[in-house]
């Protein structure tokens, strides 16, 4: 390690190689706080040449890398090696080009996401993926965890509003992945996989023209059953809303400690629907809408962009705001089917009475993406384990009803030991036969995603024995 960063400081500006122990507990962790390692060294290109200078230098030393954005994903995906290379991306926010003719915009990786739609906004044009975190939130992070946010309903997630992506491969070859190109999706293969197919250095993303018309609802039920089935009839009236975001009490007692929500009070969970599109389509939508949530004891409607923004402002802040009732969190990200929705949230809270671990639900109800965020004390003995039982026991439900362990925050090191739950040991095999395609030495982001790394080497865990795909000739073993 001291040869290599002795090299790296001859590639890289003396400020841009930190080794100081003080400096590298910075960036011990994500967004995802219940997982730390100390970085081995941090380094800060600020060029798409200099990330492929340094990820060679790995390579020639056998070391590996993890590659960092904004820091602000919740599964652990930018969780760095302490025998290894953390290459943060956040000198590189220059926005190189906007082309409104074509709706594209070409991004370095440390652009934040919505530096882009501010870029944009006077011109009628905005980027459409919002994660919650998205003033802060790098779009290279998005690029790699397929970030998705409460527009995803209508709009679609990273994979469908990125056109191309520049990356520095495993080895240290710039190369660009474009949708046009014929053949294989290998850009599709690349957004979503956490870091593991390379680093994303430039990105071109799709803009959209701002709808015509907005309204912005905010629904409060006395129960949380109830905000559930008015999702279900709204789906089921044909209305698509562009988001349709649920809290619950305790999550609406989190929001209102830290920022003042103005919710309202005694709600047992409230329901924020988001209309856009023509002005004629959205006041037909919204006329059904109000029919539909006729339970709601109270039904507020954004008259503009001020009172719009107040009614996101506590469903934007939901996850740092627990900071105000615990000490610690842990959230996960599974999903169910819409019509799953009743049975899994009194599961949940079933689980959180036997356990003795309080449980803030916040999640887009129109996809059935949970995000529980389950809370605990870390200075009681014992809590953090009973929090862990509590948030994989969660993700069983999810399994057991058809669902998924992760929607848009990723497998990352928080899910991996959960992937066989979902999946065959041939399934994950197959899965691995693309990593090893792109990274055989397995030094990218090594230890995510996948709960024991094999065919390519990749230590702990080398496979025994012939793959199945490569023994009958339909695939090769690197």
């Amino acid at each position: 390690m001291e040869t290599l960063i002795a090299a790296l400081r001859s590639l890289l500006p003396h400020d841009s190689v930190i080794t100081d122990p003080v400096r590298l507990r910075t960036y011990e962790c994500d967004g995802l706080t219940y997982h730390r390692a100390t970085p081995g060294v941090v380094v800060l290109p600020a060029t798409a040449e200099q990330i492929a200078r340094v990820v060679r230098l790995c390579n020639d030393f056998g070391v590996p890398f993890v590659a960092r954005g904004s820091g602000t994903g919740l599964s652990g995906g930018a969780l760095p090696r302490e025998d290894g290379v953390l290459i943060v991306t956040s000198k590189m926010r220059a926005i190189l080009e906007i082309d409104l003719a074509n709706r594209r915009a070409v991004v370095e990786p440390g652009v934040t996401n919505l530096a882009i739609t501010e870029a944009v906004r006077d011109q009628g044009y905005y980027y459409a993926p919002d994660p919650s975190s998205q003033q802060i939130c790098s779009i290279g992070g998005n690029v790699a965890e397929n970030s998705g946010g409460a527009h995803c309903l209508k709009y679609g997630f990273t994979v469908n509003h990125v056109e191309a992506c520049e990356i520095v491969t495993p080895d240290g070859d710039l190369v660009t992945l474009d949708r046009a190109d014929p053949g294989y999706d290998l850009l599709g293969a690349f957004v979503g996989s956490e870091g593991t197919l390379g680093i994303a250095t430039k990105i071109t993303v799709r803009l959209c023209r701002a709808p015509e018309s907005v309204t912005t609802v905010l629904a409060a039920f006395e129960s949380i059953e109830q905000g559930g089935e008015a999702v279900s009839a709204i789906i089921g009236a044909g209305i698509v809303p562009a988001a349709i975001e649920m809290m619950d009490a305790l999550a609406i007692e989190a929001a209102e400690a830290a920022v003042a929500c103005d919710y309202p009070e005694g709600a047992g969970a409230v329901l924020i629907v988001e209309l856009d599109g023509p002005a004629d389509e959205v006041e037909r939508q919204f006329a059904r809408l109000r029919e539909i949530c006729s339970d709601a004891f109270e039904l507020r409607v954004a008259a503009g962009a001020a009172e719009r923004a107040a009614i996101w402002k506590g469903r934007k802040s939901a996850f740092a705001a627990v900071g105000r009732i615990s000490p610690a969190y842990i959230v996960q990200d599974g999903v169910v089917p819409r019509t799953s929705l009743p049975g899994v949230l009194a599961a949940i809270d079933r689980l959180s009475a036997e356990h003795r671990i309080k449980v803030a639900n916040v999640f887009h109800a129109g996809d059935g993406n949970l995000h529980p965020l389950v809370l605990f004390d870390d200075a009681e003995t014992g809590a953090g384990e009973r929090a862990e039982v509590v948030s994989g026991a969660i993700l069983d439900l999810c399994i057991e009803h058809g669902g998924s362990i992760t929607g848009e925050h990723g497998v990352g090191v928080d899910k991996s030991r959960y992937m066989p739950r979902m999946f065959s040991d041939d399934d994950l095999d197959t899965m691995q036969l693309v990593r090893c395609a792109f990274d055989p030495r397995g030094l990218s982001n090594p230890g995510k995603v996948f709960p024991t790394p094999r065919l390519c080497g990749e230590v702990p865990g080398v496979r025994k024995g012939v793959h199945p795909l490569v023994e009958s000739g339909k695939a090769e073993q690197f």
